[in-house]
């Protein structure tokens, strides 16, 4: 099965915040491996392809964090 490669820059300014995001991440189907970073205010995420950007997106997303920008499989996508 394919995979899709996804990285978001994430306004994070405590492990709190950095540990709502593992959290999510870490409860979805389909995530292969991850890597949420308090210091680079990243997450890192290899999913199989089945796991939608949306989808992945709106859970950051409702955990509070803002999301300054995304990427799946190195193209720059929308993060409104």
């Amino acid at each position: 099965m394919a995979e899709h490669n996804y990285k978001f820059d994430i306004a994070m300014s405590c492990s709190g915040c950095s540990g709502a995001v593992d959290r999510v991440i870490k409860r979805l189907d389909g995530i292969k491996s991850y890597n949420v970073s308090l210091e680079n205010q990243t997450a890192n995420v290899v999913a199989d392809e089945s796991l939608q950007y949306g989808t992945l997106l709106e859970k950051i997303k409702k955990t509070g964090k803002k999301v300054k920008s995304a990427e799946m499989d190195g193209q720059s996508m929308a993060v409104e």
